[in-house]
C-alpha cells in the first residue's frame, strides 16, 4: 500500500512550500492553492502560520531549505 503524506513542497516553493506541498498532495496545480488561499484570506492567514510551522519538510535528499 502507497501511503501519500502532506509534505511542504522541496520543489514548489513561493514562501515556504506549503501551497505547493498541498498541490502536490491533491495532484492539482500550485496556482489553484495559491488562488484559493488569496481568496478566503482573513482565515487562510491563520491556517498557512499553522500549515508553516506543522507540516514536515519534503523528503527530497540534498535540497537546501531556505
Amino acid at each position: 500500500m502507497n501511503r501519500r503524506t502532506l509534505r511542504k513542497s522541496g520543489t514548489d516553493r513561493s514562501i515556504s512550500g506549503v501551497c505547493g506541498g498541498i498541490a502536490e498532495f491533491c495532484g492539482i496545480s500550485a496556482l489553484g492553492i495559491r488562488l484559493i488561499f488569496l481568496v478566503t484570506l482573513p482565515l487562510s492567514a491563520v491556517v498557512y502560520l499553522i500549515l508553516v510551522n506543522t507540516m514536515n519538510d519534503s523528503g527530497v535528499p540534498g535540497l537546501r531549505v531556505r
